[in-house]
């Protein structure tokens, strides 16, 4: 009997899993991968990467950084910042340190559930949750503290895309030479394209 018992108890959670339409956080980007996801290719002085953006879980972040990608708002743009066990980070800043004029800021999409894992691509930000515009960066590690759910601020960093290829040129970058996580010789960002068009 009580073999039946548990039996029901496991129909009874199946049934309302699917009746809600709810699936257990397994804490990874599984659902924001899709065939029909834009995907662009960043030419840097060290490499080429390819990322798959997320349109389908950040529209907002998505839609934001492929205007600026339309904009060659990147071209000539450096990584600013690189910190071997967190992340590298560019898109707002030239070989100088100026930076670049940008749009509005966005609204933070960090409630989209998805995971700052190694290779993920994220928003950059300052303390004010709705305050990203152009800069970028790519996790070279598990961050799970940048999650929403687990981030001091109880806000946390927007993830919209993942590497797919060159994650080989994310580690190169990682371990370049820096000082106040300043890289000491320039990364550049030579441009970012839409995958579907031709770099000039």
């Amino acid at each position: 009997m009580k073999q039946w018992g548990f039996i029901a108890l496991a129909l009874c959670l199946l049934a309302f899993i699917s009746c809600t339409g709810s699936e257990p956080d397994t804490g990874g980007n599984e659902g924001a991968h899709s065939k029909d996801n834009p995907v662009v290719v960043m030419e840097t002085s060290m490499g080429t990467v390819k990322m798959e953006l997320f349109q389908n879980k950040a529209p907002i972040s998505v839609a934001n950084f492929l205007s600026y990608v339309d904009k060659k708002h990147y071209d000539g743009t450096i990584i600013h910042r690189v910190i071997s066990d967190f992340m590298i980070q560019g898109g707002g800043k030239e070989p100088n340190n100026h930076e670049r004029p940008t749009a509005a800021p966005i609204k933070n999409e960090s409630t989209n559930r998805l995971h700052n894992l190694k290779g993920t691509l994220a928003m950059a930000r300052t303390d004010i949750a709705d305050s990203a515009t152009s800069q970028f960066f790519i996790n070279v590690k598990d961050n799970a503290f940048l999650d929403r759910a687990k981030a001091k601020d109880g806000v946390g960093y927007a993830v919209f895309g993942q590497v797919i290829d060159g994650m080989d040129v994310v580690e190169k970058i990682r371990f370049v030479r820096t000082a106040n996580e300043v890289p000491v010789e320039t990364v550049l960002i030579k441009s970012i394209r839409r995958a579907d068009a031709k770099v000039p």
